[in-house]
C-alpha cells in the first residue's frame, strides 16, 4: 500500500496504481495517461533539478508501481536502456522531449532507428526490451519536465552503447521527498 498522499489532480490514477495486484499493461498506462488532466504546474512541488543530470523524483509508490516527475535541464537524457521486467509509461508536463527508439543490427551492435519531439500532453509507453533514450534538447534555459509509471518499480535497466556490443547495468535512484510534501 502506497504511504505518500496523492495530489489532487492524481487522484485518479493512484487509485488504479494503488489498485494493482500485477504489472500493468502498455495498453493501461497509455490509457491511464491520455485521460489524465495533469500539468506542471499540478506537481511543481516535486520538480527537483540538477545541473550535472536529469533527476528522477518520486511523487508515490506502491508495491506495484513507481510514479515519478523527471526533470530535464537542456542538454541532459538518459542512457540509452530497456526496461528490464517493467512497464513504463510517460507523459509530457513541461517542454519537448526528443525520443529516440533503437534497434539492434545484425551485427549486434545498437542504432537509432527513429527520433521523434514529443510535445506537452504527449504519452509514450513502451515495457522489457524496448530500447530508447529521452533527451531534452531544447535551447539552454528550455526545462523539460516528464510524468513517469514504472510498474513494476524500475530497479534496474540494461543500458547500451552505440560503440561496442557490451550491455551495461544501471540502477536508477530518485530523490525522495519527505512524506510526498516536495522540495
Amino acid at each position: 500500500m502506497a504511504t505518500q498522499p496523492c495530489i489532487d489532480k492524481l487522484e485518479l490514477l493512484c487509485a488504479f496504481l494503488d489498485g494493482l495486484t500485477e504489472r500493468a499493461t502498455i495498453k493501461a498506462l497509455h490509457h491511464k495517461l491520455k485521460a489524465l488532466d495533469v500539468a506542471f504546474d499540478d506537481v511543481a512541488e516535486f520538480a527537483q533539478f540538477s545541473e550535472d543530470t536529469y533527476v528522477r523524483n518520486l511523487i508515490r509508490t506502491g508495491p506495484w508501481y513507481h510514479l515519478l516527475a523527471l526533470c530535464w535541464r537542456s542538454g541532459q537524457r538518459s542512457p540509452i536502456h530497456n526496461h528490464a521486467g517493467s512497464t513504463c509509461g510517460l507523459k509530457i508536463l513541461k517542454g519537448v522531449a526528443t525520443e529516440t527508439v533503437f534497434k539492434s543490427s545484425p551485427s549486434s551492435l545498437m542504432y537509432p532507428a527513429r527520433s521523434h519531439d514529443m510535445q506537452t500532453n504527449e504519452i509514450a509507453v513502451a515495457q522489457d526490451s524496448d530500447v530508447h533514450q529521452v533527451s531534452n534538447l531544447q535551447a539552454p534555459g528550455e526545462d523539460l519536465v516528464t510524468l513517469h509509471i514504472y510498474s513494476p518499480p524500475l530497479l534496474r535497466m540494461d543500458t547500451y552503447s552505440l560503440t561496442d556490443r557490451t550491455v551495461g547495468e544501471f540502477r536508477p535512484v530518485f530523490f525522495e521527498h519527505d512524506s510526498g510534501s516536495g522540495i
